[in-house]
Formats: C-alpha cells, sequence, structure tokens
C-alpha cells in the first residue's frame, strides 16, 4: 500500500475520533449549563455560611463555559467536514493538493492550539470549584447531589461526571489533533516532494526535446568548407568538353 493511502486511511481514522470526542465536550458542557440554570461553575468562588450549611456562590463568566461548547461544535463540524473529503479520495483513488494539504496543516494546528485553551480552562476552573466544594464535603464527588445552593435552585447532581466527562473529552481532543497534524505535515512534505519530482521530470523532458533537435540546424563553417571539397574535387574529375579529338588533327 502506497505512502498516500495510508496516510489517508491515518487521517480518516483519526477524524473519526476526533468527531466522537468533540461531542464528549459538547454535549456534558451543555447540560452542565442547563441543570445550573446557565450559571458556569468554571472559575466560581464562594463562601460557606455556618449558619444554614449553603454556600453562597460568586458565579464567574458564562464566557468560560460558552467557550468550550463552541470549541466543541466547531471540531465536530472540522471532523465530519474531513470525513467527507478524506473519504471521497479514498472513493476517487485520488489525494489532495499541495495548496489543500498546506490548509490541512494550518487548519489542525489551529484547532490543536483551541483544544488546549478549552483543556486548560475546564481542568483549572474545575479545580477552582473543587477546592471550594473540599471545604465542606470530603470530595468534589461527594458534593454532588448535595442541595447546598437553594438560593439559585441549581441542580447539583451530575456536575462533577459531566465536568469531568468534558475535561477528559478536551485532554483527548487536543492528542487527537496533535496526531491529525502531524500526519498533516507528513501528508504537506510527500505532497511538496511530488511536486518537485513533477517539476524535475518536465525539465529532464523538455531538455530531450530540445536535445534532439540537433540534426535538424544548419550545418556548420567546417561542414560548409568540406562538402565545397568535394564538389571541387568531383568536378575536376570529369573530362573537359572543350578537347578537340585526336583524329581531327589530320583531317
Amino acid at each position: 500500500m502506497a505512502l498516500s493511502n495510508v496516510l489517508l486511511l491515518s487521517q480518516v481514522a483519526g477524524y473519526v475520533i476526533a468527531l466522537i470526542l468533540s461531542l464528549c465536550i459538547t454535549v456534558p458542557m451543555s447540560f452542565h449549563q442547563d441543570e445550573f440554570l446557565g450559571h458556569c461553575l468554571l472559575f466560581s468562588t464562594g463562601e460557606w455560611q455556618e449558619s444554614d450549611g449553603q454556600f453562597v456562590v460568586n458565579w464567574a463568566s458564562q464566557a468560560y463555559c460558552n467557550y468550550t461548547i463552541f470549541v466543541g461544535v466547531i471540531l465536530f463540524l472540522a471532523s465530519a467536514i474531513q470525513i467527507y473529503r478524506m473519504s471521497m479520495y479514498l472513493y476517487k483513488g485520488t489525494d489532495s493538493s499541495f495548496l489543500s494539504a498546506f490548509t490541512d496543516v494550518v487548519g489542525s494546528l489551529s484547532l490543536c492550539a483551541m483544544c488546549l485553551v478549552t483543556a486548560l480552562l475546564i481542568t483549572l476552573g474545575f479545580t477552582v470549584w473543587c477546592q471550594n466544594m473540599t471545604q465542606r464535603f470530603p470530595s468534589c464527588e461527594v458534593a454532588a447531589g448535595n442541595q447546598f445552593d437553594n438560593k439559585d435552585g441549581i441542580n447539583t447532581s451530575g456536575f462533577h461526571i459531566e465536568l469531568g466527562t468534558a475535561q477528559f473529552g478536551a485532554w483527548a481532543s487536543w492528542t487527537c489533533w496533535v496526531g491529525l497534524s502531524v500526519f498533516a505535515v507528513l501528508k504537506l512534505v510527500s505532497q511538496h516532494q511530488l511536486r518537485n519530482l513533477r517539476v524535475s521530470m518536465f525539465r529532464e523532458r523538455q531538455r530531450l526535446i530540445n536535445g534532439g533537435q540537433g540534426p535538424d540546424k544548419e550545418p556548420t563553417a567546417s561542414g560548409s568548407t568540406t562538402v565545397a571539397t568535394v564538389e571541387a574535387v568531383s568536378a575536376s574529375a570529369q573530362p573537359s568538353q572543350n578537347v578537340v579529338p585526336a583524329n581531327g588533327l589530320f583531317e
């Protein structure tokens, strides 16, 4: 199997995995915002009240959760489009061009950076929230399901598994897109080498064509001198037409 086919199959498999992992970010984060009534627990802090045991939350910006959901949707769309493109290449037995491969490299690196930012936001933001939870509960997992914020009326039953799933999906997506970026760079290098090979073959063909036109060129000066000498020798070898026959002298 050719190297290009191996890269294509690897890219298709990678994009399928990236598609699944993008859902691991979008779906749980959407459920989390729905259960928390639009609030985002990432980087949210607060104070525990001794009187009733409630947690007075200082909610952080919703942009943290909105960004993670946005990145998840972008990853899903990009993966779906790339799966279709690569599948068509496999079906037709073709491959991407040099420009298309370069675009894939830029896009993969950009999405890789977005995944890294998302993973850091979820990990650090969830750590800040859990530090507040462990002030009252043994662990953040135990805090899930306890009604410690009746004022806002949020549903805390599934925040731990939802944020844990989103955190796994973000880091796994980053790893997957790093691999896809490597595949895209290999494809770009392969296309660059193929392009150089085609240019070299075209130049060699032109050189051979130009070299084959030698016999059709005009003769050189030395060739003309040789031809003139041969013609002179041939003319001197022929008998002169002005010589009088011998028998005419005695008439």
